[in-house]
């Protein structure tokens, strides 16, 4: 038994989750063919024998052959998908790990040009940036259609035996239906915003006729999406409440912000040099004004925030995502009382931006994530041990040096200067850098909490960034 916050169980509905840390919906760009494969299998599978209590997958799965992903998505359309899903269910089942995934539709977030070349759809014509395809105004068959996808989809990840789903709502089709900024329609799916929340209502009361009342369903949704003309913080608390009212969903996954362009994206994920958990706070105003299971993640780094997300009342479930691309054995290592030991996830972004340029996520501190199958994150020992010689102590020598002494060997290092670390301590040691990798909540911020109560300073914190090998 145990009172640290994180490790208590959460009871949603029927499913009990076995701690308060969870691995949002994202997208590592490892499928084949788009089917989630052994590489995919083995990422989730890491995690989930690592103790995190649900891991979501997918950022988001493709619903429709006219919302072609513009990298590798897994495509829930197609009905080859029910068994890869279902093994990676089963293992991470046999584990004690929940699983679910998003789905979506992408609306106008996709390239004109991309998969079969089918027209793009919104519920405007306005051009998204990033993307800038002219999207057609849905019309009703485009609609009904659609919510169809979504059910059908929904129903492939009943049969492989997933324990809910969620569905995606910022700056993809559903939210597309929802912001006065993209939604030109007139009539039922327009104009107010009890219209412009038809589509996701009408999608909801589908896919809960099709896989009914045992399988949960939640919505990842933007809360405030804090552009001039667009949902305010008010639209989304109201939304919020709305959705609870429903009935129709099982929870709530809160976010901030809106993905339209590079800035907004990096808002919403926030990178290095960026404050810690910005939205935080945000999610507890939405969890206290609903009163209902709410979900979040956004640059949640280190545990002791979670913790103190969790201890607060601010969130039922706490995602680190990246932090657990970074380390996928947090959970084993706080109840092994090793804190201190985990890799921290310091915001690089290496992930997302490999995603962005056509290939996988990989990590900029741990080598192993995404090459489960091939790096193992708990290095065995050697059948024999030697003495090993290396020659700089920079990142890649001291990795060496790590996996050496992890395997058994006697491990010597030779180092030019005073001290460790290569060009990464000649980086952070200048004046001109150093600070734009800064939090810039200050040194002594308040971040977080220990497993004992005890309130953690920015500073202390810190301290995980300075260690190297994990």
């Amino acid at each position: 038994m145990t009172n640290d916050p994180l490790l208590q169980p959460y009871q949603l509905r029927h499913l009990t989750l076995k701690n308060r840390l969870m691995i949002t919906s994202h997208e590592p760009a490892y499928p084949e063919d788009g089917m989630p494969k052994e590489r995919y299998r083995a990422y989730h599978v890491e995690r989930a024998r690592a103790g995190v209590a649900l891991t979501m997958t997918a950022g988001s799965a493709s619903v429709a052959r006219d919302s072609p992903p513009v990298f590798n998505n897994i495509l829930a359309w197609k009905d080859e998908v029910v068994g890869w899903m279902k093994q990676l269910t089963d293992e991470c089942h046999d584990h004690g790990c929940a699983v679910m995934i998003q789905l979506t539709h992408l609306g106008r977030r996709t390239r004109w040009d991309k998969a079969d070349w089918l027209p793009v759809v919104s519920a405007g014509h306005a051009r998204e940036p990033s993307h800038k395809a002219f999207p057609k105004v849905a019309e009703d068959w485009d609609i009904a259609r659609i919510i169809a996808d979504y059910a059908d989809a929904a129903e492939r990840m009943k049969e492989a035996g997933l324990d809910g789903i969620e569905l995606q709502a910022y700056g993809h089709l559903m939210d597309q239906f929802w912001s006065p900024l993209t939604n030109d329609l007139d009539g039922p799916y327009g104009g107010s915003l009890d219209n412009r929340l038809r589509f996701t209502f009408d999608t909801l009361s589908a896919i809960r006729e099709r896989c009914g009342e045992d399988f949960l369903v939640g919505v990842r949704y933007t809360g405030d999406e804090d552009l001039p003309g667009g949902l305010t913080k008010n639209d989304g608390l109201e939304i919020s409440r709305r959705l609870k009212d429903s009935g129709l969903v099982d929870f709530l996954n809160v976010v901030k912000g809106h993905i339209d362009t590079d800035a907004g994206l990096t808002d919403v994920i926030p990178v290095q040099g960026m404050r810690a958990s910005p939205h935080l706070d945000f999610a507890g105003e939405v969890r206290a004004a609903t009163r209902f299971p709410t979900f979040h993640a956004a640059k949640v780094q280190d545990v002791a925030t979670a913790r103190h997300a969790i201890a607060s009342g601010k969130l039922d479930m706490v995602g680190m995502t990246r932090a657990h691309m970074a380390d996928p054995h947090i959970v084993a290592k706080i109840m092994r009382g090793e804190e201190e030991r985990i890799r921290p996830c310091v915001g690089a972004n290496y992930c997302l931006d490999r995603i962005y340029q056509g290939g996988m996520a990989l990590c900029l501190h741990n080598p192993a994530t995404g090459r489960e199958l091939e790096q193992p994150h708990e290095v065995p020992e050697a059948p024999e041990t030697r003495r090993v010689v290396i020659i700089g102590a920079g990142p890649a020598g001291l990795e060496a040096a790590r996996v050496s002494a992890a395997r058994g060997h006697d491990v010597i290092v030779h180092e030019a200067a005073n001290d460790p670390g290569g060009q990464v301590r000649g980086a952070s040691d200048r004046p001109d850098t150093a600070p734009r990798r800064d939090d810039p909540a200050g040194p002594m911020a308040f971040r977080g909490m220990h497993a004992d109560g005890r309130d953690v300073p920015l500073q202390q914190l810190r301290g995980c960034s300075d260690r190297t090998g994990g």
